[in-house]
C-alpha cells in the first residue's frame, strides 16, 4: 500500500526538503502494509483457497484412504495406494503414452509456431488475415476440435484426410484413429493444428520487440537473410523459445480432452494418457483414493520436470552472461 506524506510540502521547523528539478519540494513516499491491503486481496485469497488449496489438501487426504464413490465408509490405508500405483503396469503404460505424446507434439509445436511467426512478421500484404487464420483455431473449445477431426477429418474412406490421400494417388482407408500405428500421430496432428496459435502469438510478439537497427546494421555489413536469421533473430528469440518449450511441455503432459473425445484411449489403450487413467480409476472403477494417489505421483513427476527445466534455463542464462 502506498502512502504519500504531504507534511513535507508544508512549512515546518527544521531544514526544508531539497527542491526537485521543477522547483517543487520533494515528496517522500512511504511503503508499508496496512489493513486495507488485506481487504483488497481477500476476495482473491478466498477464491484461491476454495478452488486450489482446499482441493489440493483434500485430495492428499483421499490418497491415503480407501475413498470410493459407492458411499461405503473409507478407511485409512497409509501409503498402500501409492505402493499399488507404483507397481501397476497400467500406470506406467499410460505414463509412457503421455511422455510419447509430449515428445511428438512439443517439437512441431515449437518449430511450426516459429515458422508461422516469421512468415506473418515478414509478409507485407493482408497481415491481419494471416495472423487471424493461424491464431483462430486456438480459440476453439476442445470439444469442437475433437468432434471436427473425429467426424470430418479422420473418418475412414470418406474423411477429408483419406480424400486428400486419394487425390494425390495414395491408397485411402487408413485407420487414422483405429490403428495403433497412426492413432497417436493423428492426435498429435490435431493438437498441433489446434494449439500452435498460442506459440505463434508469443513468437510474433518477440519478433516485433527486436530492434530494427540491428537488422539495418547487419544489412549494411553485407549480412544476407539467412545470416540475419541465424545471428540476430534466433539468438534474440532464445528466451522466448525457452518459455515456449516449458509451457508446451507442461501443457502436453496434461493432455486429456482431445484423446478422450477422439480415441477414448484406444485402440487397445495405446493412446490413453495418465490423466485418463486417473479418470477411469476414479469415476469408472469408483476408487477415488487410488486415483488420487496416481494423480499425486504424476504431480510429483511434473514438479520434477518443471524444476529441472528451471535449473537448466537459469544455468544457460548464467553461462550467457559470462
Amino acid at each position: 500500500m502506498t502512502v504519500v506524506d504531504t507534511h513535507a510540502a508544508q512549512p515546518a521547523a527544521g531544514p526544508r526538503p531539497a527542491p526537485s528539478a521543477a522547483g517543487a519540494p520533494a515528496v517522500r513516499v512511504k511503503r508499508h502494509w496496512t489493513e486495507h491491503g488485506l481487504v483488497f486481496v481477500a476476495p482473491f485469497l478466498l477464491v484461491y483457497a476454495m478452488f486450489l488449496v482446499w482441493p489440493l489438501v483434500s485430495g492428499l487426504g483421499m490418497s491415503v484412504r480407501s475413498e470410493n464413490i459407492a458411499g461405503t465408509e473409507a478407511e485409512f490405508v497409509g501409503f498402500d495406494n501409492y505402493a499399488e500405483a507404483i507397481g501397476d503396469p497400467d500406470v506406467w503404460a499410460s505414463l509412457w503414452n503421455t511422455v510419447w505424446f509430449t515428445v511428438l507434439s512439443t517439437v512441431p509445436l515449437v518449430l511450426v509456431g516459429l515458422v508461422l511467426a516469421l512468415l506473418a512478421h515478414h509478409l507485407r500484404f493482408v497481415q491481419w488475415l494471416w495472423r487471424l487464420s493461424w491464431f483462430a483455431p486456438f480459440l476453439l473449445p476442445s470439444g469442437v476440435v475433437g468432434l471436427l477431426f473425429l467426424w470430418i477429418i479422420f473418418p475412414s474412406d470418406f474423411g477429408f484426410a483419406d480424400q486428400a490421400l486419394a487425390a494425390v494417388g495414395l491408397e485411402p482407408g487408413i485407420g487414422w484413429l483405429t490403428d495403433e500405428r497412426y492413432a497417436m500421430l493423428s492426435v498429435v496432428l490435431t493438437t498441433v493444428w489446434w494449439t500452435v496459435g498460442f506459440n505463434f502469438l508469443l513468437y510474433l510478439a518477440a519478433l516485433q520487440a527486436i530492434p530494427a537497427h540491428l537488422y539495418e546494421a547487419a544489412e549494411l555489413d553485407g549480412a544476407g537473410s539467412w545470416q540475419r536469421l541465424r545471428h540476430i533473430t534466433l539468438p534474440m528469440l532464445a528466451r522466448t523459445t525457452g518459455v515456449v518449450v516449458v509451457l508446451q511441455v507442461l501443457a502436453s503432459l496434461k493432455v486429456f480432452d482431445q484423446i478422450y473425445i477422439m480415441t477414448g484411449g484406444g485402440p487397445d489403450e495405446s493412446t490413453r494418457p495418465v490423466l485418463q487413467y486417473v479418470y477411469d480409476a476414479g469415476f469408472t472403477g469408483y476408487r477415488i483414493g487410488y486415483a488420487s494417489a496416481v494423480s499425486y505421483i504424476f504431480f510429483a513427476l511434473i514438479l520434477i520436470v518443471s524444476l529441472a527445466q528451471l535449473w537448466l534455463s537459469r544455468r544457460n542464462r548464467e553461462e550467457n552472461a559470462r
